[in-house]
This record gives C-alpha cells, sequence and structure tokens, in this order.
C-alpha cells in the first residue's frame, strides 16, 4: 500500500505546481460607462472569482464615443459586452 501512496502523492504535487503559473490576461470591454447592469463582472473580479479560474481580468468602460466591435478588431480587447 505504501507503494501506491508515494507515487500518487507525487503526481497530486506536481499538478499543484501547474496552478502556481501566472494567471491569464484578458481585458474585457463593456459597451457602456459603468453602471448596474455591470454588476456582475465587478463583482466577480472584487471577490476573487476570476483569479480563482486563472484570470487577471481588466474591465474597461465604454461611452457614447466606444464601439466595442471596434475594440476588439484592433486588438484593444479580448471580450467585448
Amino acid at each position: 500500500m505504501k507503494r501506491l501512496i508515494i507515487p500518487v502523492l507525487a503526481g497530486a504535487m506536481s499538478l499543484a505546481a501547474f496552478q502556481a503559473m501566472a494567471a491569464d490576461k484578458v481585458t474585457l470591454q463593456l459597451k457602456w460607462v459603468t453602471q448596474a447592469q455591470f454588476a456582475g463582472y465587478y463583482v466577480a473580479k472584487a471577490k476573487g472569482f476570476y483569479e480563482a479560474e486563472g484570470l487577471d481580468v481588466e474591465i474597461k468602460p465604454g461611452g457614447p464615443d466606444i464601439a466595442p466591435e471596434q475594440v476588439i478588431a484592433g486588438g484593444g480587447a479580448d471580450v467585448i459586452v
């Protein structure tokens, strides 16, 4: 039994090491200025939900002069709303 536990423990520890890598950077472009309809994105960031999934999320507010489709087409964001 001890012979089985050691390789399993070593495998589990090596998997834990992979989770220590840097978070993936993601930029989220909102379609309008910060308001209640986008609260979920901000709450998820504040509570660390993105970090728990290995994401480093930057939330960019929109506005009247911001076209999210053009922002993502130009490489200024990874995700648009």
